[in-house]
């Protein structure tokens, strides 16, 4: 956890990543002790050197009081383009093994129209697949505690019976 940014304008923070090659997701958060002021929340931007060393910047989203804290995968950004942010042509220093996050305090309606770059939001739908599955898994070893042979049958009209083989082929 890094809880001192270095402050490179009145309202920009920058936190240095060494070793940002091998990190997968960076997790932002505030630490409850001071608030945004009102109407005012947080920019979050990574920034890596380029082959040529300069710096480039990417929106991954932001953080507000109401919002305190996100998850941004920034494994699959660092071949990606950069795009317009407010650091503006601040004179960074950037090595080869290390990247920043920046945070930018601005209004929340500044906020509302910036596009973060594409693949930076943690997806859901990892957590939502395999939710699915355990939930079907869960459900099949359910159904199967009730298995009973073709000669534990009894004839029954009113029941319907399911070949645990259907469920398995679905």
């Amino acid at each position: 956890v890094q809880a001192a940014p270095q402050q490179v304008a009145e309202d920009k923070f920058v936190f240095d990543l060494p070793d940002y090659e091998n990190i997968n997701h960076v997790v932002v958060f505030m630490l409850g002790t001071i608030p945004f002021p009102e109407g005012m929340g947080g920019s979050v931007y990574f920034c890596y050197p380029d082959q040529s060393g300069m710096a480039v910047w990417q929106l991954l989203g932001f953080v507000t009081n109401e919002k305190p804290s996100a998850i941004f995968k920034i494994s699959g950004l660092k071949s990606g383009k950069g795009s317009q942010h407010p650091f503006g042509t601040m004179n960074l220093p950037q090595t080869p093994t290390v990247a920043q996050i920046g945070i930018s305090v601005e209004l929340l309606e500044n906020l509302a129209q910036q596009t973060p770059v594409a693949n930076a939001a943690v997806s859901s739908v990892d957590s939502f697949t395999e939710f699915t599955q355990k939930m079907l898994d869960n459900f099949y070893n359910f159904a199967s505690s009730f298995a009973v042979t073709q000669a534990q049958m009894t004839p029954n009209p009113s029941e319907a019976f399911i070949p645990a083989n259907v469920v398995l082929k679905w």
